[in-house]
């Protein structure tokens, strides 16, 4: 899947991993549900995320975000399958959320060897484009920003949109919240132009906030995410970043800091958290250009 819809679905997942495997039918007790490491590195290779599930009985989710055709995927999803299992001794479900139809994978792929028995690896597949809205309006908050792009008509995106701000509004606290709009967003691009996304979500937003916030994902981080950090932080974090939005520069931080770094610690995100000066924020985004760990960037100068 490519950019920036890969890391903006990473990130769904990180911040309701509980809340999507409820969502797949399996809900679990507070506690029982993680991220874990997906880093297969014995063959250079990276899942999407996987999830440890510890009740009623462990097993390991493989979750992954797919938007485009890729005739690779199977065997790549085999692949990824066989080595979780070796890697935790627990059975493994891979599922795939399909964005778009150009990502259309039909759940299995045979394997037919010239001699033996030939067998199929199995696995789920979610459409989203075909799901009623309904169940991500009113699914975990992390499956949230999917809904624009389950089975809904054009005239009522704006309808659903508003669904959305009435649950953030009443669940979600303003970083999480801001996450959320961030990725509804960019994952509105798989499927309305760029200025139907700009009109819908600036009406139920309030203004300022949403020019800026806009201005902060348009100029900056897609661009980020596709050209490079330095062209990102110089083409649109600084306008977004200078009117002051302190919890929107922290959100980005660490968003940015993931994608070059890693997964911060929760020490890490508690000194970002309590940041309050937007001139270190912007300090630290520039600095971010120049180190390697969380430790680097956070140590004062």
């Amino acid at each position: 899947m490519s950019k920036p819809y890969d890391a903006t679905a990473k990130d769904l997942i990180e911040a309701d991993p509980a809340g999507w495997v409820a969502f797949l039918g399996c809900p679990a007790p507070p506690g029982a549900v993680r991220l874990v490491d997906a880093d297969l590195s014995t063959v250079t290779t990276d899942a999407d995320k996987v999830i440890l599930v510890t009740h009623p009985a462990p097993w390991i989710l493989h979750l992954e975000v797919q938007a485009n055709r890729d005739d690779s995927i199977p065997r790549r999803y085999l692949q990824y399958n066989a080595l979780l299992q070796h890697r935790h001794q627990l059975p493994v479900a891979t599922v795939v959320i399909l964005l778009r139809p150009s990502g259309e994978l039909t759940g299995r792929w045979a394997v037919r060897p010239p001699i033996g028995p030939s067998w199929e690896f199995a696995y789920s597949t979610i459409r989203v484009w075909e799901r009623p809205v309904a169940d991500f309006l009113g699914g975990p908050l992390g499956v949230l920003p999917l809904a624009p792009l389950a089975d809904v008509r054009p005239p009522d995106l704006q309808e659903v949109v508003g669904r959305m701000k009435d649950r953030l509004d009443r669940e979600a606290d303003r970083p999480l919240a801001a996450k959320l709009w961030t990725a509804t967003y960019l994952l509105m691009g798989l499927r309305y132009q760029q200025a139907v996304a700009d009109t819908i979500l600036s009406g139920v937003m309030q203004m300022e906030e949403s020019v800026t916030y806009q201005a902060i994902i348009r100029r900056g981080l897609e661009d980020g995410l596709r050209q490079g950090l330095q062209q990102g932080i110089q083409q649109g974090l600084q306008q977004g970043l200078d009117m002051g939005h302190i919890e929107e520069a922290r959100v980005l931080l660490v968003r940015l800091g993931r994608k070059k770094l890693g997964p911060p610690t929760a020490a890490h995100q508690a000194t970002v958290n309590a940041i309050a000066d937007i001139a270190r924020l912007e300090l630290l985004l520039e600095k971010l250009l120049d180190v390697s760990t969380w430790d680097d960037l956070l140590k004062p100068d």
